[in-house]
């Protein structure tokens, strides 16, 4: 497949034709060389991913309970592409798992919150990585909230030691 065009193409590798201010471009010949390259089969982790991971498990290590993720990612409306949400029975677990969060975070990944509120209140703690929201609840706001139903729309996805 050739394509001519009349003036230059700054966005693609091309050869232009002496005499003519035509320039040709042969994709068949770019794709050809795709199929040469050496392909990678090592799965390598994203930034969000391997915050995602460290949460879970550091919620799980806490002994916090009902754990489970939103994927948000094709919700055009959130604002980040994973919420995690647990329980916690009591305000002492509930800031426990809010520090353990932060900590493991912190090494493993060298990510700190953006955002970090509710630490005064505990019924609800909420721990902001941009694309990963943390929310670590009392077990009556989170009935009382429903997270789970007003992002019902997104893929859920239950968490267990």
């Amino acid at each position: 497949m050739v394509w001519l065009v009349a003036k230059n193409c700054y966005f693609c590798k091309v050869s232009l034709e002496t005499g003519f201010n035509t320039l040709k471009i042969s994709a068949l010949e770019q794709l050809s060389s795709l199929n040469d390259r050496k392909k990678n089969t090592v799965t390598r982790l994203t930034r969000s991913s391997k915050i995602f991971k460290t949460i879970i498990q550091a919620i799980l290590d806490k002994k916090g309970e009902n754990v489970i993720s939103l994927d948000l990612k094709k919700v055009h409306e959130a604002a980040a592409d994973f919420f995690i949400i647990c329980e916690a029975n009591n305000t002492t677990q509930l800031k426990a798992i809010a520090d353990f969060v932060d900590y493991q975070v912190k090494h493993t990944c060298g990510e700190i919150p953006y955002r970090t509120e509710g630490k005064q209140g505990g019924q609800w703690l909420l721990i902001d990585y941009i694309n990963v929201v943390v929310h670590i609840m009392h077990p009556d706001a989170r009935n009382f909230y429903k997270l789970e139903e007003l992002w019902s729309d997104a893929d859920m996805k239950t968490h267990e030691d």
